[in-house]
Order: C-alpha cells, then structure tokens, then sequence
C-alpha cells in the first residue's frame, strides 16, 4: 500500500481511497470503500480498467511490447526451455533445475493414459462434434474418476491435479481428432517427450507408425509456450471468477476453455485461415484488394490477426513467431496456397503507413494459424492446440487465486438501466 491517497467528490462527500503499488506496471486504486461509504460503484465494461486479482504470474506492458512469465522475457523462454520447463515456471514460481525437471517430467509421463470408461465417454459423441467441445467436456469429465480432486483442499492434493491434468490434455485432445475424422485412438507411448507424444497420437495409424519430423516437434514446443499464459485475459479470468466459489480445478479450467473457445479469443487464429481461404475462393481479390477493404470503414470486412486489444505495439510473441514462421515454411517446403496468400498480405500491411500508424501489427494468432496449418493440423484443432498451451497458466491462476486470503467469490455489480417499479396487471387484463 502506498503513502498516497485518491480522493473521490461526489458532490460535497469526499472519499480518500489507498493506491497499491505493482512491482512494475501501473499502480491500482482501492475502491472497496466506495460502494459503502458513497453508495456508488465504477462502470468499467469489459473490466478494461479494473484489477481483478493480484499476481506474481505474468507481466505485460502492451506499449513497450513486453511480456514477461515470473520475470522471465517470453522470448527466452520461447528459445531456450521445453513446454514442460515453462508450464513449471508458471506453476511453482521458478525454472527447474535438471533434477527437478528429470522428476517432473517423469510425473507427467506417467498419468498420460486415460481411464478406460473414457472410450465410452468419447464414442458417445457424434463424429461431427468440435474437438474443443470434446475437450471441455472431457476436461470436467476427467475429475469424476478420481473423488479427491472433487474438491481438494491440501497442497498435495492440488499439486497432484495440476499434473493429472497437464498430463491427460493431450491425450485428450488426440482422441477428440480422431473421434472427427473416425480414426481409432492411439494410446500414449512415455518413451516419448510431451509434444512428440501428442503428435504420435494425432497423426499415427494402427498399420503404420509415423515418424516425427524434428522441426514439427519443435515449432509446437515454441507455439504451446506463447500460448503458455497472458495475464488477466477473458478465460484466465473465467477460471478465477469460477474458481472462486471454490469449483474444483477441472471444473475452472474446462469453464476457461468455453472462454477459449470464442472467435475473438483463442478462435481467432482459425478466423485467420477463413479469412484466407475466403480471398483465395474469391476469383476477384487480390492483395491489394484485400488490403483496400480493410482500410474501409464502410466494408464490414476484417483482416483478422492484425491488432491486440493489449499491445499497442509488437505483440513480442508474434515477434518470435514471425522468424519462425519463415523457417517453417521453408523447411516444410509447403505450397499450401493459403500460406502463400499469408506472406504477401503480411508485407503488404506492414509496409502501409495505415496499419504502422495505428498500430495494426500482425499479432500471434495471425502467425500461429499459419503455421499450425504448415504443420499439417485442420483448423478446427487450433483453438484446441491454445488450451493445450494455456492449461499451465489456467492452472497457475487457480492455484495462486486459492492460496490467496483476500480472494472472494466474484460478484460484479451492474449499471441497472430498466424499467421503475411498474404496476403488476392481472393476466385477464393484459
């Protein structure tokens, strides 16, 4: 808490309401008093101005372009460290030594098969049903094998369902592709890494093993790390407005996943490869066609995965992925089309002065979707490869919110803008 004060008039009533001070960033106004000693609350939609929470997770300054993971550059991490080093970080506070890493792994290897009833479970769904309706549902599904994770309340407890749970999202996931394209499941291998192990179960067939190419398995141990966690977002904050009536952490997540799954948020990577396809079917677009729609405000048309609503400069992640798109491409040496479209509208924005000017970079949805798309996944698993990426940060979010004194079960007010008291009319007289 800081030495200085805000003060509030509201005609002639003050109220003097404490700062908090972040340890970087912008510092926060305590308005708890001010429902009770003005009778007044703040109209924040969209709570674009309000801190719902206080955390030592994750760090973002939108106009220096930064994100930071427990004080970590995302770039570093992205470039150095494994998806499961990152998902450690989040959740304990600190990167692994090799012993701790050695053990965590083995952890995590070792709860990747699903309770057989599952199959069951996944058959009774139709074969055209989204995978990310298969996830959370399997999500909330997964906890009701195991009666502590109902409702934990010892540290053990919650540290064994965080790895339960990074353990089984990919085998998850796998077996939600394959229920969509009628392929039988394949089982997880521990002989395999975290990412190899998932791209085994995706793309192998009972007659015939695929080998996984290096490059793929490295574009997705980067892709699921800048998907790892982005502070106080629209799920982040679903899964603490949930978890904070005490819902069991599966629940929370599979709640966040919902959050997730809408196109302004972790669909938006699939709006990328529509919006796409739909200039690639146009026989009339062109480019420069394409970029003039996007700059009229009278076309309803939008150049999807340019802009954030938090960066108003470089979103650092596409920073990294934007190199490592380059390289993904090459190496695939695809001639996907739609890929070929991506490259020359990229340039094209970034070198006209309407996008430079307001900021419009291309952010990591535009980039990601690209490249999960060179490395052979259908779009409709995108938004599925995000919650794989996001279940760390979901989980740490929970696990910091519950370990938290000051944590109350979420209740925003509202701005009541309907009707005054009104006379009740019997039926026979309406």
């Amino acid at each position: 808490m800081s030495e200085s004060k805000a003060r509030l008039n509201i005609g002639d009533v003050t109220v003097e309401l404490d700062t908090l001070e972040a340890t970087m960033g912008e510092p926060a106004i305590d308005i708890r008093p001010l429902r009770a000693d003005l009778g007044h609350v703040t109209f924040d939609p969209g709570f674009a101005n309000t801190a719902n929470a206080r955390s030592k997770i994750t760090y973002i300054n939108g106009a220096e372009g930064e994100l930071r993971h427990r004080g970590y550059q995302i770039e570093d991490l992205a470039l150095n460290c494994s998806f499961l080093e990152v998902a450690y970080l989040l959740l304990y506070g600190k990167l692994p030594n090799q012993y701790e890493l050695d053990a965590w792994k083995h952890d995590i290897s070792t709860h990747t098969l699903l309770n057989e009833e599952m199959r069951s479970f996944f058959d009774a769904f139709p074969r055209r049903a989204h995978p990310m309706a298969v996830l959370s549902s399997a999500t909330n599904a997964i906890s009701t094998f195991y009666d502590v994770y109902r409702r934990p309340t010892r540290e053990q407890q919650i540290d064994s369902g965080a790895r339960t749970l990074i353990a089984k999202m990919p085998t998850v996931a796998a077996w939600a592709y394959k229920k969509s394209i009628g392929e039988p499941y394949v089982y997880p291998d521990n002989n395999l890494d975290y990412v190899e192990n998932f791209l085994h179960m995706m793309f192998t067939l009972p007659v015939e093993d695929t080998v996984i190419d290096p490059t793929v398995v490295k574009a997705l141990n980067v892709l699921l790390i800048l998907h790892a966690d982005h502070g106080q977002n629209c799920s982040t904050a679903t899964v603490r407005a949930v978890g904070s009536s005490r819902a069991n952490m599966f629940t929370s997540v599979a709640a966040g996943m919902g959050a997730l799954w809408g196109p302004l948020h972790g669909g938006a990577n699939q709006s990328v490869i529509e919006m796409l396809q739909v200039i690639h079917d146009d026989p009339d677009a062109t480019i420069e066609s394409t970029i003039a729609r996007a700059k009229d405000k009278n076309d309803d048309f939008r150049l999807m995965g340019f802009g954030h609503r938090v960066y108003t400069n470089y979103d650092p992640r596409a920073r990294v992925l934007k190199s490592f798109a380059e390289d993904v491409l090459d190496s695939m040496e695809t001639s996907d089309p739609l890929l070929e479209i991506a490259r020359e509208l990229e340039a094209a924005a970034l070198a006209d002065d309407y996008f430079a000017s307001r900021k419009l970079y291309p952010n990591v949805d535009f980039y990601s979707g690209i490249i999960f798309r060179a490395l052979g996944f259908p779009s409709k698993m995108f938004t599925v490869l995000f919650a794989i990426g996001r279940i760390p940060g979901w989980i740490a979010n929970w696990m910091e919110m519950n370990s938290d004194p000051d944590t109350h079960i979420m209740r925003p007010r509202q701005l009541y803008v309907g009707e005054t008291a009104r006379d009740f009319v019997p039926l026979d007289q309406r």
